[in-house]
């Protein structure tokens, strides 16, 4: 049975679900969602490498609400 094209792989949705994580925590932070969105679309390679490297979402919040 061939997959739909719009279904996303099982790692492809971690890395989703992991942003969406980070950006909660980009708000509580104190970003607006549309800036938090903002940082994650223009950032998404490095957060892809903080997810594979471990680091939880709220230490990648933490590290962008930093800067």
């Amino acid at each position: 049975m061939a997959k739909k094209k719009d279904e996303l792989d099982p790692e492809t949705m971690a890395v989703i679900e992991w942003c969406i994580e980070v950006e909660g925590f980009l708000v509580a932070g104190g970003a607006t969602i549309a800036q938090a969105q903002e940082y994650i679309e223009d950032q998404i390679e490095f957060l892809t490498d903080q997810f594979y490297d471990g680091v939880s979402p709220e230490d990648a919040a933490k590290e962008a609400l930093s800067d």
